[in-house]
């Protein structure tokens, strides 16, 4: 049963509390390279590791500590979140279905930048936000010399299929 179905209320919950922050999915990105965006395994969504392109363009270059401040990646983070829960969604329908696993967040940054962490907090603050208790995952944020097409931030996520 989806949330627009009868007998559950209202509108889908994530997208609800995402519209709570002035927020929408955008369209799904087709994948650059020779891959998959999505990858339903048993119960695992495991989505493809996401830019943050917005109508098809990154919306920053470079590297933290460099080209961008740590606030501009957090910002970052977030929108390559947004096109994450799109990719889940052209998936599975419904984000109501899921909740996070797993979140990796790779960050392009300068040799002596060291706040990868408060960078990811961007993407994770968002999930749980959206999500709420089954927003709560694991992390790892990783620094990296660069990222595909200059982009600063890279997430990937995994999410498992709930019921009810």
């Amino acid at each position: 049963m989806t949330s627009t179905e009868p007998g559950r209320p209202g509108p889908p919950r994530v997208e609800s509390r995402l519209a709570e922050l002035g927020l929408s999915l955008p369209a799904p990105l087709e994948p650059p390279g020779s891959y998959v965006p999505v990858r339903h395994v048993g119960n695992l969504l495991f989505i493809a590791g996401q830019l943050p392109f917005v109508g098809g363009r990154l919306q920053a270059r470079g590297r933290l500590g460099e080209a961008l401040t740590t606030e501009q990646g957090a910002e970052q983070a977030r929108i390559a979140v947004m096109n994450s829960l799109a990719a889940a969604k052209e998936a599975i329908g419904d984000l109501d279905k899921l909740a996070a696993v797993s979140l990796t967040v790779y960050v392009a940054s300068a040799p002596n930048y060291t706040d990868q962490h408060l960078v990811a907090n961007g993407a994770s603050e968002l999930l749980i936000y959206a999500f709420g208790k089954v927003g709560a995952h694991v992390r790892a944020s990783v620094g990296v010399l660069c990222l595909p097409f200059d982009g600063p931030v890279e997430v990937q996520l995994v999410f498992t299929t709930v019921t009810g």
